[in-house]
């Protein structure tokens, strides 16, 4: 039974747990997800908890499109990230003022309302992480309200990112993706150690195709951070509208056409 369980997380689809607010506001901190292991091929990544040695190969490979969430492996720690694919192999990209340039051409990146994730015990709006968006719905619900814009790739993927202030990330050098090669970025743009950060905390770069581990599906359900061993929690801290949720980027009319911010 184990062996079963333990080849089908690793050659079809496991549950994936969301630790951290590096991808708001598409996924939050408590979301429960489905990863899937077959999108882009196996490798060393895909076997669950890390059993087997790194490596360079991959067996039945492909590459991911612009916009897929996938999972890559710190390059140093046995340390699963969840992140947004912004750039494939042989792409040149620069990130400007937080904006993305890919081969020398600015993704469209238009302002849209703000989003208003209800505040929680897991997503506490923290004043110091988000100065002055903790506030008050009409109806009275406190929310935390984040500048939000809709970022639309080459492939016409588009999908919203936060991005609320100035910061050393916002800024990247123009660099090549290798071969063989992604580079990715959470769509919280000024929380998120990704491919724009080197040292122990980032991915340091483009993330080599064999350390990503599979790729984002859906949200199977949600919880706020009150679950306890009171049964009544099981159900009373469940984040009921976020059941189902797909992950796969939405496919704009007309591709990446859109007016810049």
């Amino acid at each position: 039974m184990l062996l079963a369980v333990l080849g089908f997380h690793s050659f079809v689809a496991k549950p994936f747990y969301i630790p951290s607010e590096s991808m708001m506001p598409t996924l939050l901190v408590g979301d429960r997800l489905v990863v899937s292991k077959y999108p882009y091929g196996w490798s060393w990544a895909s076997i669950s908890f890390h059993l087997m040695p790194r490596g360079d190969w991959r067996i039945w490979p492909a590459t991911p499109e612009y916009g897929d969430i996938v999972i890559p492996v710190h390059p140093e720690r046995d340390e699963d990230y969840i992140k947004r694919v912004v750039a494939l192999p042989g792409d040149r990209i620069a990130v400007v003022n937080g904006q993305i340039v890919l081969n020398g051409a600015p993704v469209p990146r238009t302002v849209e309302p703000p989003v208003q994730i209800p505040v929680d015990a897991n997503s506490p709006c923290d004043p110091y992480s988000y100065p002055g968006m903790r506030t008050a719905t009409p109806s009275g619900e406190i929310v935390c309200e984040m500048p939000t814009y809709r970022e639309t790739m080459p492939n016409g993927a588009t999908y919203l990112v936060v991005d609320h202030t100035r910061q050393d990330l916002d800024d990247f050098p123009e660099i090549a993706v290798p071969d063989g090669h992604v580079f990715v970025m959470g769509d919280n743009r000024d929380h998120s150690a990704d491919s724009r950060e080197y040292g122990s905390r980032g991915l340091g770069g483009p993330v080599p195709l064999e350390n990503i581990g599979g790729r984002a599906e859906f949200i199977t359900f949600s919880l706020d951070g009150t679950t306890s061993l009171n049964p009544i929690t099981w159900f009373t801290s469940l984040r009921g509208d976020r059941a189902w949720t797909t992950l796969r980027p939405a496919i704009a009319d007309g591709g990446a056409e859109s007016e810049q911010d």
